[in-house]
């Protein structure tokens, strides 16, 4: 079942992920195993809570602590994730290739 939640966290977190996802600009991700296992356990516990809270009929309301354990878990999760390293661009790698190249003449 696909459920979705409207998400409400600290400012300093919202201004921290508004930073680093820059709208439109896509980029992947070198997550270590040990960053993806986390993932994984965040992603399978938020849905287990929000599929719980929609079974049971729970309003969406802010200042249900429900909720707001839901928002914690995902602000966590967008923690973890926007921490792993972006991986370059092909081109960033290219023009990095190229300085290497145009410094060794």
């Amino acid at each position: 079942m696909a459920t979705s939640t409207t998400t409400v966290f600290p400012f300093n977190e919202a201004s921290r992920v508004a930073a680093l996802a820059r709208p439109g600009l896509k980029r992947r991700r070198r997550i270590s195993p040990a960053a993806g296992h986390a993932l994984e356990i965040l992603g399978h516990a938020i849905e287990y809570l929000t599929d719980q809270y929609v079974f049971e009929g729970g309003n969406f309301s802010g200042s249900d602590p429900r909720i707001q354990a839901i928002e914690m878990l995902m602000a966590v999760n967008r923690a973890i994730y926007f921490d792993c390293p972006e991986v370059p661009t092909m081109g960033q790698r290219w023009r990095a290739w190229l300085r290497r190249f145009s410094s060794n003449r």
